[in-house]
């Protein structure tokens, strides 16, 4: 849906190839009438005149276009969190986005997915089932320019309320970072995220299916931004219906920003097709506003589509990016891929551009034994050599093959599969 921009009119000499949508003229600010001392006709004159200046002066609106880029749910097993041990006993994590720092820097809208908790690493780190991973990995994310991090998971509670705190303390020190997805207070009637980028505010909004729980504990609600519906009273999550706070905020974020993106940690996992009730949530979702839908946590690649509402509103939804870094021990898991949207500003408000919006199917690499992460290739950069270097080969007893790889790009993605070199040449 294009919505008109708010605020000041923006002037850019960018020139693009397409648009989306019919320009509207804005009317310029009027200027305070002038009082001639003539009679009614001179004054018209004088007016006309004054008119026709302040039209002169009037400023063209340039479209231009702002790119969004997303990748899925860094998830620190053990093995990664090994992988940023120093021989020193510190910490640093900035090895976990050396592939892809090509793609950061062409990015304005940059989100990450962090599927682990951040929870204070005077608690200790852990793995599977229940996680922490250290703080210096929020400060990589930061340091590679991510500017939007997303904290709605199934493992946002993984520490209690204690973890959940913790983490939004650190991130409410770290400047030019939008967290979205969980509160250290409870209020159920939160403001609503919106980050300003190049003149446009665009709404982030972020929500989880469950914390790994049929029951919402008590110590948790208002805490975490939650997807399904939940009983008040007893705490029980109904899985297949859709929350009305979601519906209600995304109302609100049509309201205050130019531009309304969910972000729905939900789904099957392992499921390379989207289940029902993430069909019937994106179009509901759909119909109050959502413009873009961004979905994490099956772990697996599932399909870009069209979503189209009542009354003619419309979205693209991606219904799962799968991981970033895991050491997971499926191939299909290794699948991964990070979402590509050109946005463009016209007068009347912002839209998608089709035209090379997509994904990039991406890779995660990781050496075997007592595994660490080698880094994240871009699909069309990888290579045969490098699938049987594969550490799943010998952690996860499995074969990988670059063929395979492919083939399930192909058919999860279709022709919504992006290069590489489309992006990096546009």
């Amino acid at each position: 849906m294009r919505k008109r921009i708010k605020g000041a009119i923006i002037i850019l000499s960018l020139t693009l190839l397409a648009g989306c949508g019919k320009k509207v003229q804005q009317e310029s600010p009027a200027e305070a009438a002038v009082i001639m001392e003539e009679g009614p006709e001179e004054e018209s004159t004088a007016n006309e005149g004054i008119q026709e200046e302040e039209n002169a002066k009037e400023p063209v609106f340039e479209e231009y276009e702002l790119q969004l880029m997303a990748v899925g749910d860094n998830l620190l097993h053990m093995g990664i969190v090994a992988t940023g041990e120093q021989e020193d006993g510190s910490y640093n994590y900035d090895c976990l986005f050396k592939g892809i720092e090509e793609y950061l820097a062409l990015s304005h809208i940059k989100v990450i997915n962090q599927e682990t908790i951040l929870g204070g690493n005077h608690l200790g780190f852990s793995g599977y089932p229940l996680f922490n991973s250290p703080t210096e990995v929020g400060e990589a994310i930061k340091k590679a320019g991510f500017n939007v991090v997303l904290h709605a998971t199934n493992h946002a509670a993984d520490k209690g309320i204690e973890g959940l705190v913790n983490c939004v303390d650190f991130w409410e020190k770290q400047e030019g970072i939008l967290m979205a997805g969980i509160d250290k207070d409870s209020g159920f009637e939160a403001e609503i995220p919106i980050l300003e980028v190049e003149g446009i505010k665009v709404a982030i909004l972020n929500y989880t299916y469950s914390p790994n729980t049929e029951v919402l504990p008590k110590s948790i609600q208002g805490h975490l931004n939650m997807l399904c519906h939940w009983d008040l009273e007893s705490g029980r999550i109904d899985f297949t219906k859709l929350h009305s706070q979601v519906t209600e905020e995304i109302k609100r974020a049509e309201q205050e920003a130019d531009f309304t993106i969910v972000f729905p940690h939900w789904g099957t996992e392992y499921a390379i097709v989207p289940s029902e009730y993430q069909r019937t949530f994106a179009r509901q979702m759909t119909e109050a506003g959502a413009d873009l839908i961004i979905g994490t946590h099956p772990h697996v690649l599932q399909p870009v589509e069209w979503v189209e509402g009542e009354q003619g509103s419309r979205a693209l939804c991606y219904y799962s990016l799968g991981n970033y870094v895991s050491t997971q021990k499926d191939p299909l898991n290794m699948l991964e891929g990070m979402a590509w949207v050109r946005l463009l500003v016209q007068e009347e408000g912002v839209c998608i551009k089709e035209e090379g919006t997509g994904i990039l199917p991406l890779v995660c690499q990781y050496v075997g034994g007592s595994p660490r992460l080698d880094q994240v290739y871009p699909l069309d950069q990888y290579s045969e050599e490098l699938a049987e270097k594969h550490g799943i080969v010998s952690y996860g007893g499995r074969a990988i093959h670059l063929e395979d790889l492919t083939k399930w790009s192909e058919e999860i993605l279709g022709e919504w599969a992006l290069t590489s070199e489309e992006i990096l040449t546009k």
